[in-house]
């Protein structure tokens, strides 16, 4: 499992984040927020308060709103191996 380090909301619904082993990036949760169980993070100003979870190391905002750290890590990761184009 992978331990999230830092992690911290910027513009256009942007998480940046850092992973125990090194792995850093972007992911952009603009989409998601957008779909119902997500909408509790539509405001930016809601969106800025991330925080991770101590015991489970997920990504989390108010009103239970979870984030699976492997999943943003699995994202970070295939976008870090992708051809450059």
């Amino acid at each position: 499992m992978h331990t999230i380090t830092e992690c911290r909301a910027e513009g256009n619904y942007t998480l940046w984040l850092r992973f125990d082993d090194g792995l850093e990036g972007r992911v952009y949760l603009g989409d998601l927020v957008l779909t119902k169980p997500y909408r509790a993070i539509s405001d930016e100003q809601t969106f800025s308060r991330v925080a991770i979870a101590p015991v489970s190391n997920a990504v989390t905002w108010g009103g239970g709103i979870i984030l699976d750290p492997e999943v943003l890590y699995r994202d970070l990761a295939s976008k870090a191996h992708a051809p450059l184009h």
